[in-house]
């Protein structure tokens, strides 16, 4: 029986990079999509044949819609997809805010994600497959002036709404939303805050309930 397969954006490093390396040691196919070439590629070599890099930008649906077409076709199926892209902003607040900025962010946070969605979704109703959506603390609750964290609240319904548009076929969406996560999304190192193998255990949880358990939601926060 050929391995399950699971395509995952924003790979190359943090969340994704560590999913990938706990889907591949749980015996996934994993398609790796992110901008960096180089990145995937030293993934891809660490990881062995279960991986394939897909570089492109996940703002451009066309790159989507082809990586996942590429993947599909490598692995013969899809059974999930994470849309784990994202981004932040240098200047927080509305009123300091760059528009510029928030432009870049709405591209990959909120259409990055509609593009993921809508490339995976007529693989994953052929095997009753899974949406994984990383979310946010910060689309749980009201943040001053917070374009990203409003970004997240878009993943947060959004996903809730997947969870009701993909029961007719027996689908799953998963929103994985994470507190502070020590990744490279940050400038500085956070040890004392979550790794991104604690977001990857949770992926993996949500992917490996039965299927008569659909797991909606995932809140995970640092202790300290």
């Amino acid at each position: 029986m050929s391995s399950k397969a699971l395509f995952i954006t924003g790979a190359s490093s943090g969340i994704g990079a560590a999913t990938a390396r706990l889907a591949v040691a749980q015996g996934w196919s994993v398609g790796l999509f992110a901008r960096s070439r180089d990145k995937l590629d030293a993934l891809v070599e660490e990881l062995g044949e279960k991986a394939i890099a897909l570089p492109g930008d996940v703002t451009e649906r066309e790159n989507v819609k082809a990586a996942m077409a590429t993947f599909v076709d490598q692995t013969g199926g899809l059974d999930a997809a994470f849309a784990n892209a994202g981004m932040g902003l240098s200047t927080a607040g509305s009123e300091a805010g760059d528009p510029e900025e928030w432009e870049r962010m709405v591209g990959v946070n909120v259409l990055g994600v509609l593009w993921t969605v809508k490339a995976a979704m007529p693989y994953l109703k052929q095997r009753s497959g899974h949406l994984l959506l990383t979310g946010s603390a910060a689309g749980r609750r009201h943040i001053s002036g917070s374009v990203y964290g409003a970004t997240k609240w878009f993943v947060h319904g959004y996903g809730g709404n997947l969870s009701e548009e993909m029961k007719s076929f027996g689908g799953r969406c998963t929103v994985i939303a994470p507190g502070m996560v020590d990744t490279p999304f940050f400038d500085e190192p956070k040890p004392d805050k979550l790794q991104p193998e604690d977001v990857a255990q949770a992926a993996l949880f949500a992917l490996n309930a039965h299927p008569r358990c659909a797991v909606n939601e995932i809140f995970l926060m640092p202790t300290q």
